[in-house]
Formats: structure tokens, sequence, C-alpha cells
């Protein structure tokens, strides 16, 4: 008998007691899928991580980041929000520093020594960020690729041989390109090898932002054209996908290094926080693109579980300590909260989260010379 007819066949109480099998995390099979899913806004497929949990006690998941100046919050606590929540549910997290695709995407000015500094400035941010790194591994691109280079381009060639031009260059969007840009050869490239990295590492997850959904499909559709390497790689990675934090400035539908003001950065100074925060767009009473609400909901309660602000009239307000985001929101739709006071408290939260990384980065010799050389490096598209 098949497994999933095994499975099918089940007593409803036999099923219960497998659905509360404790993991070594001290967590079940529940409460770890619960806590994994809510790492991202979409999750292709659900039942596959699910059962990617029961089947195994220590999955991997991968994220590849360019190396490419300084910080934003999002890259910064959101990821450690995240890595924290899977590391928890037994993953092991894989940091794959694309040196390599930052010099494809021209980032630095395609200077691989000014990304090798900016990829260990970036290790520095998280070390200090609040991330448990127990179960984090830092893997560089460049090296890794250099050990196994024929499995790697081979590999590449491979996801390349079967795929045309023109669905590559849908996956444009995963570099900050849009489709119909004019895009140097090197572009064309760097999907087939981002989507080489999730086989490369042998990634049961894809746990990446929103806008590399295009390149992590691209992996599942190759399995589905090329018998020998579903053969080979067994299993679809799953897409956990989290969402992209608005600019602070109206209509920003996503932050921007290029533009210092429409992101808090992860070594802002206080009164930075408080100037940007305040200048943020947040119309009163609305949700829809309102960035002010985007930080409270994907990172303040996300992290903290809790935010207090202040309510009512001047005359008669007091602190009110919500300990969900949808009763904050309400509160903010019908007016008793003011953009005012909600911007305080949005803006006191941040500083709370990054005054350790502050710290680091003012009292750590390495991290504050990396600091230096990163601030003096121009910041190219």
């Amino acid at each position: 008998m098949s497994e999933a007819a095994a499975t099918e066949t089940k007593k409803p109480q036999e099923q219960k007691k497998d659905d509360a099998k404790v993991h070594p995390s001290g967590l079940t099979l529940d409460e770890r899928f619960k806590l994994a899913r809510s790492v991202g806004a979409e999750c292709i497929q659900e039942e596959e991580l699910r059962n990617l949990l029961d089947k195994h006690p220590s999955p991997s998941a991968y994220d590849g980041f360019e190396p490419s100046g300084r910080m934003h919050i999002a890259q910064g606590i959101l990821k450690a929000i995240n890595v924290n929540k899977l590391t928890k549910c037994g993953v092991k997290f894989i940091f794959w520093v694309a040196d390599w695709f930052a010099m494809l995407n021209n980032k630095m000015g395609g200077d691989l020594k000014k990304i090798r500094k900016v990829g260990e400035y970036m290790v520095e941010v998280w070390k200090a960020a609040g991330m448990d790194l127990e179960n984090v591994e830092f893997r560089w691109a460049s090296e890794e690729i250099n050990k196994k280079p024929n499995e790697y381009w081979m590999l590449v060639m491979d996801i390349a041989r079967n795929n045309s031009i023109a669905r590559v260059k849908r996956c444009a969007t995963i570099m900050g390109r849009g489709e119909g840009d004019e895009m140097p050869s090197a572009q064309i490239l760097y999907p087939a090898m981002q989507c080489a990295d999730i086989f490369f590492l042998r990634a049961n997850i894809c746990q990446l932002g929103m806008d590399q959904r295009k390149v992590n499909m691209l992996a599942r559709e190759y399995l589905d054209k090329n018998k020998a390497a579903k053969k080979k790689y067994r299993f679809k990675p799953i897409i956990l996908s989290h969402p992209m934090l608005m600019g602070l400035k109206q209509g920003q539908v996503k932050m921007s290094k290029s533009d210092p003001n429409s992101a808090i950065f992860m070594e802002d100074d206080a009164s930075a926080v408080k100037k940007k925060i305040k200048q943020a767009y947040c119309p009163p009473g609305e949700t829809k693109e309102n960035p002010i609400l985007d930080y409270c909901k994907h990172i303040i309660f996300n992290r903290n579980g809790k935010m207090s602000i202040k309510v009512g009239a001047k005359e008669e307000s007091t602190m009110k300590e919500y300990l969900s985001y949808e009763d904050m929101e309400k509160d903010y739709v019908s007016g008793t909260i003011h953009p005012g006071d909600l911007k305080a408290a949005v803006t006191a939260a941040l500083n709370e989260m990054l005054e350790p990384v502050r710290k680091h980065f003012a009292e750590n010799a390495k991290a504050k010379a990396l600091l230096k050389q990163i601030r003096s490096f121009k910041v190219t598209r």
C-alpha cells in the first residue's frame, strides 16, 4: 500500500495523533505549519509545505540577496523576523550572498571588491538585529560555485536550454527591471542562474519576496519540463513569499535604496527615523497604500505582537495597548487614532528595534569601519 493510501485509510483518532506529534522544537505539526505559513503573503503550495514539515525534521530554506548598498528595515528587521520563525520550526536557513549576481546587475558599479564589503556589512547588521544565527548559514555564491563549477554551470545551461528568451525576460523584475527595459545580455543569464541556485543548494523552501515570485515559479516549471531533473531533485521547491514593504512616500509600491527618504535604514539615527516617519504619507482614516500602517502590520505587530498608541483628543488622550493589528486598524479608520499619534508610536517602536544595531556599529570596530566604507560607495541601479 502506498504512503498516501495508508494515510487515507487511517482512522480519525490515528490521524489526530499524527497531527499532534511533537517535533524536537517542542512544537506540534499544526503549530509549525501555522508559524512557517505566517512568513508568507503567498505560499505555493500549502499542502506541500505541511507535508514537508511532517516528513522532514530539518528542511532547508534559502534567500539570495545582492549586496547592493545600505540595508533598509525590510531586509533587516522583517528578514530577521521571518528567519527566526522558520528556524523555530526546525528549518535550516541558508543566506546565499549573491556577489556575482550583484556584479551582473551592475550593483556597486559591478565592482566585486565593493560588493564583498557590502555583503560583510549586511551580515553584521543581521548579527545585531536579533536574528537567531544558530541554524543560519551564510554562503558566498562566488566561493560555492567555484567549488563545484561543472555541477553548477551544467545546471544553468540545462535550465536555459529548457526555456525561451521570452520566458526568461518575464523574470526581469527579479533584478528590479521591467520586461521592456533595455538590458545587457548578462542579465538574461541572471534568471537561469538564480533558478539553478535553488537546486544547487538543495533548498526545500524559497523564502524570498513577492518580487522574486516569477523566477521561483520558473524553478517549479523546470521540473515539469525535465524528467531527469525531477527524478534527481524529487520535489518541487515550495515558494514562501514575504510581502514587499511600501516606500514611505505617496505612491511608492516598494522601498528604494537610491532614495534615502523612501525607507528607514538599519543604522539611521533616532532623529532621522523621526524625520522620515513624520514626513511619510499617512492619510487620515485610510488603509489603502498607507506605508505607516504597512510598517505597523508587517514590522511592529509581526515582531512585538502589540503596540501602544495615544488615542483621543489632546485634553483627554490616553495610551492604549493594542494586541492585534486588526483592532488598531479599526480605530485608525474610525478616527480614534490620529495620524500624528500613530506616527509617534511607530517612531518609538522602530527606534527601540534599531538601537542595538546602532550600538553595534558605534562600538564594534569592524562594523564601524564597514559602515564608513559603505556610506562612501555610490549606489547604482
